[in-house]
């Protein structure tokens, strides 16, 4: 293997590892020396490449601009654009143009000919079924399920009765025809999805629930995949 080739094995590991990695795991997943990772990690930073920690604690790659360009392999960037396509017809708005300059930042980043693959791809996404609008500030909402902050609001349900509901926000997913709120709904002590285009008057409460939403979020999933 080429030193090239062995920095970008490095770099690789150091993304798709848990954190902080030693260099004994980087040198097992690598398969070259801990010397050789010392001298590696040093190099990467000569580079511009941002690693935090030290040989005994274990290493934390931050990306940084200077870090040079990403290269994906073919199927790599027909999943990213159809990824990213599907969040243009599905998305909230700040998503979709969240969505569509994120495909510009991608084809400016990569060599000419991935740029041409991506600008070019074969996948694509449509949906013909017109999905219902939030009727709350969707971005509001992200923050307050990353915050791990409550949230209180009115709801409608498929009957049209309305209730009001306190609950803790976990994710937001496209369930069906339209984006829904998981969350696990204090009235009703139980996950609950929520259907955006149906809530109303949204207001984050400065209750946390930190450090509950990982947790809660995977046992929300497998409720929901019981049905």
């Amino acid at each position: 293997m080429s030193r090239t080739d062995r920095l970008f094995c490095l770099l690789q590991a150091l993304r798709n590892l848990p954190n902080p990695v030693t260099a004994a795991r980087l040198a097992e997943e690598t398969g070259v020396s801990t010397r050789s990772i010392y001298r590696d990690v040093e190099t990467l930073r000569g580079v511009g490449a941002v690693i935090d920690g030290t040989a005994g604690f274990g290493y934390v790659l931050t990306e940084d601009a200077a870090l040079p360009p990403l290269s994906f392999g073919n199927d790599e960037i027909e999943a990213l654009v159809l990824g990213l396509r599907e969040v243009a017809q599905i998305g909230d708005p700040d998503l979709v143009a969240a969505a569509k300059t994120a495909l510009s930042k991608l084809q400016a980043r990569l060599p000419e000919g991935q740029a041409q693959r991506l600008k070019h791809a074969v996948l694509s996404a449509k949906r013909f079924a017109e999905i219902p609008q939030p009727t709350v500030d969707v971005s509001t909402l992200r923050r307050a399920c990353w915050d791990e902050f409550e949230v209180a609001f009115a709801y409608s349900d498929a009957t049209g009765t309305k209730t009001h509901r306190t609950v803790k926000p976990l994710g937001i997913t496209f369930m069906d025809r339209s984006n829904c709120l998981l969350a696990f709904c204090t009235l009703r002590h139980d996950f609950r999805a929520f259907r955006l285009d149906r809530m109303q008057d949204l207001h984050v409460n400065q209750q946390s629930f930190r450090p509950q939403r990982v947790p809660l979020l995977r046992d929300a999933k497998a409720h929901f995949l019981a049905y």
